[in-house]
């Protein structure tokens, strides 16, 4: 396929693909799934290697955001049975890291619900970076805190925070049909300044809101302009009591053309497999870690994920490894680029890594109208049953999963 064939030799080269190549994948049939995953596997291969990068979750305050996003379960307004907890203390929290580290996860996410910190939280949370790596030094450490405020980027960069995750989640244009209490722009502007105090930035996407394909290439080329080291892939988990419980638009097929074209638009980049991989993949998910280069282990903020031990045993079996912390995740180019600017080496956790909690050939006009036509696909069966609300881990008294 002459369109995969030019792909594959402009991820070598690390050029940005044309918006009309892009949408071309996403257009692409099911009976060529298995084409474009080789394709996207090559350029993975290439930067990444087999390696697989294992993140691990930990969320330091549950529900009661007062933004209005649609797709979460901690949102204003939120009817869903979740858990629902004020901040752990410090020693809670290193206890529930060291359960995702004693897993092999190389970067801890730490998250909290909420529009953003005040500067009382930033010391909170600082104390738990404190905690974390004086029982683990060479961790990765993440922070996930929404919306910042001036100098606190740096306040949580002189931490130890080694990374800062604030996704884009979809489409400029599309963006306030799913959130009215923020904006784009203030998504943007946090993972700049993140940047701009030396931290790792991380600013991903989410999956089947009901967005078009023109959308999804959107906010996946707004992702390349900022310049993230880590992509993470979210696909959307129709949690019961959110706006969007009943959003079911994502089969296999579709999550993985949608990760071969990120892998496309974002060759040398952490390209994360998030929230929602075990729902809408089910089986399919070996063939993913063929396209991103990285994963979470274990349950994600308010629902369960996989068991630890079958996500490696999966990669394990498809002929994967786990990638250890004495090796540097971003490719060298990347990596010298990032210790330059102060944002760290992207692999190793003790000097600032960068962070992974981030068709047939036709005429241009031909394939710009046939993928933007096409648009979300028809809903599937719904898989409600494999929605799971965290019940173990962090804010429990039970065991994480890890």
């Amino acid at each position: 396929m002459d369109l995969l064939n030019t792909l594959v030799e402009k991820g070598l080269r690390r050029e940005t693909p044309t918006r009309e190549e892009a949408l071309a994948v996403l257009a692409t049939s099911d009976d060529e799934v298995l084409d474009v995953v080789a394709a996207a596997g090559k350029v993975r291969r290439a930067w990444f290697g087999r390696r697989v990068k294992l993140n691990y979750l930990v969320n330091l305050k549950s529900g009661l955001c007062p933004e209005d996003c649609s797709y979460c379960s901690q949102r204003l307004g939120s009817k869903s049975e979740i858990l629902k907890y004020t901040w752990l203390k410090p020693e809670q929290a290193a206890a529930a890291a060291g359960a995702g580290v004693a897993g092999g996860a190389k970067r801890v996410c730490l998250v909290a619900s909420g529009r953003g910190p005040t500067d009382r939280d930033v010391e909170r949370v600082s104390q738990t970076i404190a905690a974390i790596k004086e029982e683990h030094q060479e961790v990765e450490i993440c922070a996930c805190l929404g919306l910042l405020s001036q100098g606190q980027a740096e306040r949580l960069k002189d931490a130890g925070a080694n990374a800062y995750n604030h996704n884009l989640n979809t489409s400029e244009a599309t963006y306030g049909d799913i959130t009215t209490t923020h904006t784009y722009a203030d998504r943007v502007s946090t993972v700049q300044q993140a940047q701009a105090a030396g931290m790792s930035a991380c600013s991903g996407l989410i999956a089947g809101m009901g967005e078009s394909d023109a959308d999804l290439v959107d906010v996946v080329f707004s992702l390349r302009e900022l310049d993230p080291d880590s992509v993470p892939v979210n696909f959307l988990i129709p949690i019961e009591g959110t706006p969007l419980a009943g959003d079911w638009n994502l089969t296999p097929q579709r999550c993985l053309r949608i990760l071969a074209m990120v892998r496309f638009v974002c060759p040398d980049v952490e390209v994360r497999l998030a929230g929602g991989r075990e729902i809408h993949l089910r089986s399919l998910q070996p063939l993913a870690l063929h396209l991103a280069n990285s994963i979470f282990l274990g349950d994600y903020l308010t629902t369960e994920g996989q068991a630890g031990k079958d996500d490696l045993a999966m990669i394990a079996d498809a002929g994967f490894e786990v990638e250890g912390a004495d090796t540097t995740t971003l490719p060298a180019h990347r990596a010298d680029a990032a210790a330059a600017a102060g944002t760290g080496c992207g692999g190793h956790g003790g000097e600032g890594g960068g962070c992974g909690p981030c068709g047939d050939a036709a005429p241009a006009d031909a394939v710009t109208a046939q993928a933007t036509a096409a648009g979300p696909v028809a809903p599937e069966r719904s898989h409600a049953d494999l929605v799971a609300v965290r019940r173990r881990g962090a804010g429990t008294d039970l065991p994480p999963n890890a």
